[in-house]
């Protein structure tokens, strides 16, 4: 993965991600020292938010096609559809990242990379529905069914349901996103105003207006 041709929030989160598998595959550090814990949190940890958010596990085959996967629907993202107002890209990141932390405890997460990975997944997919997708080279799908066809697998390939709990929490996040601000500014009883603004202070600092 050539971190360079990637879009600078993209590379910055899949650069941290696969930071910290490194880190933890040469045994600089623990995954117990990188989970999210509200308790320890409170105590001063505050680093284990934003690791939580960036792990996908141990260094891996499986993590490595989890990370090729997310960064390739958040770079399309950011370099599409955020092209110009990355402030709006970081803005979605902050706010699934904060709902998806005040729900971890409620869905027994102590890692949200993965989760997040599946909001962007959801919003690109809901964003391109007339794309047509080869999935593993077998079945052939429009972009909306992409998330729950791989819902799907992980359950298969899992055997048990309480696997994909993460990823069916980042795409009821993705979900609310998506409806605060592409459906809901389409409505009459909106007035046009989108709900989700980003932050005015947010798009001076990263986009310089």
């Amino acid at each position: 993965m050539d971190l360079d041709s990637i879009p600078p929030i993209t590379r910055l989160w899949a650069g941290s991600a696969l930071a910290l598998a490194l880190a933890e595959h040469v045994g600089l550090v623990s995954s117990l020292q990188l989970f999210l814990s509200f308790r320890l949190v409170l105590k001063g940890q505050i680093w284990r938010i934003p690791t939580s958010l960036a792990y996908f596990g141990p260094f891996s085959i499986d993590f490595l096609f989890n990370l090729l996967f997310t960064t390739r629907y958040a770079r399309m993202l950011e370099e599409n559809h955020y092209a110009g107002h990355r402030a709006d890209f970081v803005w979605l990141l902050i706010f699934s990242s904060t709902i998806l932390v005040l729900l971890s405890p409620l869905a027994t997460l102590p890692f949200l990379g993965s989760p997040l990975g599946f909001v962007l997944v959801y919003i690109w997919s809901r964003r391109n529905r007339h794309v047509r997708l080869s999935l593993f080279g077998v079945l052939v799908i429009t972009a909306p069914y992409l998330p729950w066809a791989l819902v799907a697998f992980s359950w298969v390939l899992a055997g048990s349901p309480k696997y994909v709990i993460g990823d069916l929490l980042g795409i009821a996040v993705g979900h609310l996103y998506y409806f605060l601000v592409d459906i809901w500014p389409r409505e009459v009883k909106s007035g046009g105003r989108n709900l989700l603004a980003t932050p005015r202070i947010l798009v001076r600092l990263i986009d310089g207006r």
